[in-house]
């Protein structure tokens, strides 16, 4: 009952709302016919009934674009009025002497009254297509914003799958490791595992939680650079030293494969914090090493190009396939361009985030014969 009540309150409202407003719009018809007809009767003799009539067709016009059906019609009826009362003769009665006017004055009333009929239908259809177009925009919106959460949830559904994964590999050693120790340490005298054994299984745990603390750095770090909150200590270093404290870095790296450098002479200084170039650079061989066959070679190049250095890691590797060049920079991908690898997917994100927070740009590209990491950094303002 109450409902129904609300609904009764509400309609009956709505009726003197629009009543209300058809009494508004019927008095401006009255003044807008009333103050053309003032004006038009200025001008006495000099001017026609034609005249009179299109101007007092205009108005309706005018009033049927911007008010409701009904107050075209009431312009019509009063402009039709007016028309014969004060500009048809004998003037200032409602008779008409020639016959022709009869005409005149009812194919004006007609033509008025379908003209203000008309112009409303329009205007009446123009609101309502601007009504539908703006629910179909809402609605549009509403899809777009509710397809914008299912991508949201899938990317987390993603995102999770690949922590979940990249956690579980390096627990899952640990835990066995851990098991297998305490089973050791239950059984004493009886054990079946001597020193070396021991030993194994305390570098297996070492080196999973090593991998895993790597991990959760690595995440920590990316956030920061995407976030912008990584805080860089700038200095002047040439491209060589960053290379050359690459190549120290990259020692254990070298055991398998060759590392050959290329480097342009004179080049201008940079201006970045050498820390995180060192490493996106590291990340880069570390990535070749991984998808190139050992004995084979890296080569490193430093040349200028358009103020900017351009670095580049070139591998010996299958490449990248065109489809894959983008992708290899977003976090948790994996390349499929050689099997059995289980990095965690975060050194080349975490490489264009780097790069990206110095002012530079990175892409790869198809080498001399497998991938080629290419990225430019800027050189100092003054160039030198």
């Amino acid at each position: 009952m109450p409902d129904a009540l609300c609904i009764a309150i509400s309609v009956s409202l709505s009726a003197k709302s629009s009543i209300k407003r058809n009494i508004i719009e019927a008095a401006i018809s009255v003044a807008a016919v009333g103050a053309l007809t003032a004006l038009l009767f200025q001008f006495g003799q000099s001017i026609n009934a034609t005249t009179v009539a299109l101007s007092f067709l205009l108005l309706i016009t005018i009033v049927a674009t911007f008010l409701e059906w009904a107050a075209a019609i009431t312009a019509s009826v009063l402009a039709a009025f007016a028309f014969n009362f004060f500009f048809l003769e004998p003037h200032y009665t409602l008779t008409i002497r020639d016959p022709e006017n009869w005409v005149a004055l009812f194919v004006f009333l007609a033509v008025a009254v379908t003209v203000g009929h008309l112009s409303a239908t329009s205007n009446r259809r123009r609101a309502e297509a601007e009504r539908l177009y703006k629910e179909i925009e809402e609605a549009f919106e509403r899809s777009s914003e509710a397809e914008g959460i299912k991508r949201s949830e899938k990317l987390k559904s993603a995102l999770l799958d690949a922590v979940t994964h990249d956690f579980r590999t390096p627990l899952t050693s640990i835990k066995a490791s851990v098991t297998m120790l305490i089973q050791e340490n239950e059984f004493g005298r009886t054990s079946k595992l001597d020193r070396h054994g021991r030993a194994d299984l305390l570098n297996v745990i070492d080196e999973e939680t090593d991998r895993l603390n790597t991990f959760v750095e690595s995440m920590v770090e990316l956030a920061r650079f995407q976030s912008g909150s990584a805080a860089l200590k700038l200095s002047r270093v040439t491209a060589e030293e960053i290379i050359v404290k690459t190549a120290k870095r990259a020692k254990e790296i070298q055991r398998s494969h060759q590392l050959v450098s290329n480097i342009a002479n004179d080049l201008p200084h940079l201006s970045l914090d050498p820390r995180f170039i060192v490493e996106a650079m590291f990340n880069l061989i570390d990535n070749a090493a991984t998808y190139s066959a050992a004995n084979t070679t890296i080569e490193i190049t430093a040349k200028k190009n358009n103020g900017n250095i351009r670095f580049a890691v070139e591998d010996e590797g299958p490449g990248i396939p065109v489809a894959e060049r983008e992708s290899v920079f977003k976090k948790f991908y994996r390349s499929k361009t050689k099997a059995g690898q289980h990095g965690m997917g975060m050194g080349l994100a975490i490489v264009r985030g780097i790069i990206e927070a110095h002012g530079g740009e990175i892409w790869v590209e198809s080498g001399k014969k497998g991938a080629r990491f290419v990225f430019d950094l800027p050189i100092e303002p003054d160039g030198r």
